[in-house]
């Protein structure tokens, strides 16, 4: 029965090393599709903003990434469709940043509404 026994881990140890292989090459693929996105990215970034618009978004990135690659994309978008201007300088970056920071506090105003403290007395 040992022998049975032995084969089996054989076995079962081969399928672990070959599904493991496999998730491997699965996770360097994704890995490359990424990078491939990435580097359109910044390829379409260096063709529609100035070295100064480029270098404010690299800063924004280290502080928000997401917004960053959001407004990224959206960038992209607009100069695509011809609904911006292009190239866009540190100027009109700082006027778009402006105008979505603008609706965001506007997005987030609170109102608090006082109750007297002694209503049931």
């Amino acid at each position: 029965m040992t022998c049975t026994s032995d084969y089996d881990d054989e076995e079962l140890n081969e399928l672990l090393s070959k599904r493991a292989a496999e998730e491997q090459r699965r996770a360097e693929s994704e890995k490359r599709k990424q990078s491939e996105i990435e580097s359109q990215r910044e390829a379409a970034l260096r063709a529609i903003l100035t070295p100064e618009a480029r270098q404010r978004l690299s800063n924004i990135k280290l502080v928000k990434p997401d917004f960053a690659n959001s407004l990224s994309d959206q960038l992209i978008m607009l100069a695509q469709s011809g609904r911006i201007r292009v190239p866009i300088t540190d100027d009109d970056l700082k006027a778009i940043l402006s105008q979505l920071t603008e609706q965001n506090r506007r997005d987030f105003k609170i109102q608090i509404r006082e109750r007297g403290w002694n209503e049931h007395a």
